[in-house]
């Protein structure tokens, strides 16, 4: 049974395994990072410490950037942005499906820059307190100074808080004021409120709580800046108001959140997880933050009580509305508690017996397919590449044993698949990996070696690490479900895997919580140690969800009911998330209207989303790359009414038949979900050709799955 805190014990606490070398350095610089490693690398504020440090920070529904001089509001401080629908961009429409090509979100408008007099070109940007949801960003007037202004910065947060202690504030706008106008008394005993009209017609509230010295009194120099008449102690903080917000931020001003404190639980099949907000400010407010529309679908009730009608429009996650409440609860009532490794519906669960007939006709597919050379197409310069094609053997093995019921094959198979497995485990590949202190995580070597930022996908640079890794932890899985005692042996290495990517506790001082599945957004960010305008990315939301059901299997087989636990609460959250953000039925009202004709995101970023590919425009690529893998768990994400409209979209009449190569059994691997017999008739053609699979799929697990859903 999974404990009443699903994420308070660490996986592990020791060192990664001695095959795993160590090394102090690593080719991108820790710019301004105050504090020791683990360092999270793929969370909403590492532009903050990358490259120019000015590229923004998306808390939804508001940026953040640090304007660095540059910008119409000319400041040194932290320009504050956020972006109603009207003024979004999109991209052509196709002629197919009328549907925009992207989305878009301006950048650099700087609507409230909060600053101080004391900043100007030798300002030093800080960060510290880095967490799973959180930072806390610093702005000095020199490398040697204390910090004249800190910003704690928390996914949700409803206002953007400044804290001064003894700086002269500068308020400023690119956008330029049309009034300044400061409120006759007091919001509450020691705030001042200022109500900030722009030129482009929207209104901002400033509250400023004094904590000691005289409250905060403005003097409008020109209409893009209104300073300080002196020295200001406690803090200011800024919201935008959409038309009916007042009273809530009049009541909400004062308190501000530091972080976020996440725990839950599963009792069978429901799941419950807590945000419980840690706060500073005037203690007895109750603070605000915002909610997204995943969040707002699975409050409970208490939680749902405390929403309010003050809604705020987000970049890419829909409308934000606002919650008054320390603390929200989700829950998930749908956790794939009965799924494991065979073929899985949600109207019958796991489907373990196959007909006499498909048996034997899979079978004879099955023994030529695990006699291929599992080394040679395992042993690449890839983790990603590698990973895929154990994760494949494993899939021929597992149907051999489970589904086919030839253990005498499936041992044989194993063996090699083992051999195969161990060339990672020892760290023998041709780039192995490496535990690198400077931002805490295991890493290939490839791009030390070759001096290629881009190489292995940016593995190096923490690029794609839970797809990569996903993949290993998938195979490690089924081979120790196949043969328990394989697992004390290897146990350490796939666990250092989970702890890369996956890691629940910060008892555990090598790697830092959470690294890709952010659980304010519900699903994950592929996007490592590169600085963009645009924000964190992810292209593959099928591997996200690929990653979070092999972390499920690996718990189950290891006994570890908490990590099993966490696997079905992150799946349930993603097949939430992603039908919202990710994959569009026709009645989705969450993205763009001109967008969701797509079916597919393509490439989510947190400031735009792109029907397109990291690799290609082919629209079997798009579409396709939200497929792969096909896992029992597939169906539960990518439900039979959204594949049904995606493929009378794109694919059926015949035009799945015109894909070339291994996107053609992807896309019937995918049909497979809806029209399991067709699908199997595809894949035990006469004439199927083995270039239609991909080199992470076997023509032996299309057959089982698309038989078991089929009842063949």
């Amino acid at each position: 049974m999974a404990s009443s805190n699903i994420f308070a014990n660490p996986i592990a606490t020791v060192s990664p395994p001695n095959t795993i070398p160590k090394r102090k350095d690593h080719p991108v610089p820790r710019l301004g990072i105050a504090g020791a490693p683990p360092i999270s690398t793929n969370k909403f504020y590492a532009n903050f410490f990358l490259g120019t440090q000015t590229s923004p920070a998306y808390l939804h529904p508001y940026s953040v950037a640090w304007a660095k001089g540059k910008g119409a509001a000319g400041s040194y401080g932290i320009a504050i942005s956020h972006i109603d629908s009207k003024s979004r961009v999109y991209g052509q429409a196709s002629p197919a499906t009328g549907a925009a090509s992207y989305f878009i979100n301006p950048v650099g408008i700087q609507s409230i820059c909060i600053s101080a007099k004391e900043l100007g070109n030798g300002t030093v940007l800080t960060s510290d307190q880095l967490t799973a949801h959180s930072a806390r960003i610093s702005l000095r007037p020199s490398a040697i100074t204390q910090a004249a202004i800190q910003f704690p910065l928390v996914q949700g947060c409803a206002f953007i808080t400044a804290i001064f202690n003894g700086a002269t504030p500068l308020i400023q706008s690119g956008v330029f004021f049309r009034t300044v106008t400061r409120a006759t008394k007091e919001v509450k005993s020691g705030v001042t409120k200022f109500k900030l009209n722009l030129e482009d017609g929207t209104f901002w509230l400033l509250y400023a709580h004094a904590t000691k010295g005289q409250p905060l009194d403005l003097h409008v120099v020109n209409n893009g800046l209104a300073q300080a008449k002196g020295p200001f102690y406690g803090t200011i903080q800024v919201a935008k108001d959409p038309g009916n917000s007042e009273a809530m931020y009049d009541a909400a001003s004062g308190a501000y959140p530091t972080g976020v404190e996440l725990s839950g639980t599963t009792n069978g099949s429901t799941g419950t997880y807590s945000f419980n907000f840690i706060k500073g400010g005037i203690s007895g407010v109750t603070l605000a933050m915002y909610a997204l529309p995943h969040h707002q679908e699975s409050f409970d009730a208490k939680t749902r009580a405390k929403m309010t009608a003050v809604k705020l429009q987000t970049t890419t996650k829909g409308i934000a509305a606002a919650v008054v409440s320390d603390s929200w609860a989700m829950v998930e009532s749908n956790l794939p508690v009965n799924m494991s490794f065979a073929p899985w519906s949600a109207k019958v669960g796991s489907i373990t017996k196959l007909s006499s007939t498909a048996t034997k006709f899979i079978h004879s597919i099955a023994v030529q397919e695990a006699s291929q050379n599992m080394l040679q197409q395992t042993s690449q310069n890839s983790m990603y590449f590698s990973g895929k094609a154990l994760a494949k053997f494993a899939l021929v093995i597992l149907t051999i044993h489970d589904l086919l019921g030839d253990t005498n094959l499936s041992t044989t198979a194993l063996a090699k698949l083992k051999v195969a497995f161990a060339e990672f485990a020892k760290n023998k590949q041709q780039y192995p990996l490496v535990y690198e202190y400077a931002w805490g995580g295991v890493v290939s070597t490839a791009s030390y070696v070759t001096g290629d930022s881009g190489a292995d996908f940016g593995n190096t640079y923490y690029n794609d690490h839970h797809f990569h890794y996903g993949y290993f932890i998938y195979c490690a899985a089924v081979i120790g479900h196949l043969d328990p005692s394989w697992i004390p042996d290897n146990k350490d290495y796939v666990n250092t895997l989970v702890r890369d990517i996956a890691n629940p506790s910060v008892q555990d001082k090598f790697f830092p919580v959470s690294r890709n599945f952010d659980w304010y957004h519900g699903h994950s960010w592929a996007h490592g140690l590169y600085e963009t305008l645009d924000g964190k990315d992810q292209e593959s939301s099928s591997e996200d969800s690929m990653h979070a059901y092999a972390i499920k299997m690996w718990g189950k087989v290891v006994a570890d009911q908490n990590m099993e636990a966490r696997g079905n609460l992150m799946l349930s959250i993603q097949a939430r998330s992603l039908q919202s953000y990710y994959l569009y039925c026709k009645n989705n009202k969450v993205q763009p209207s001109q967008f969701i004709g797509n079916k597919a995101a393509g490439i989510l970023f947190e400031n735009k989303v792109d029907h397109t590919t990291y690799f290609g425009k082919n629209i079997e690529y798009i579409q396709g790359i939200h497929m792969l893998p096909l896992l029992p768990h597939t169906p539960m994400v990518r439900i039979p009414s959204f594949v049904t409209e995606e493929w009378n979209t794109y694919f059926s009449n015949g035009r799945a038949d015109k894909v070339v190569g291994g996107w053609r059994g992807i896309l019937f691997g995918n049909y497979a979900t809806i029209d399991p017999k067709g699908a199997y008739k595809f894949f035990s053609a006469k004439d199927f050709d083995p270039s239609w699979l991909d080199g992470g799929a076997c023509l032996t697990w299309y057959l089982a799955y698309a038989a078991a859903l089929g009842g063949l």
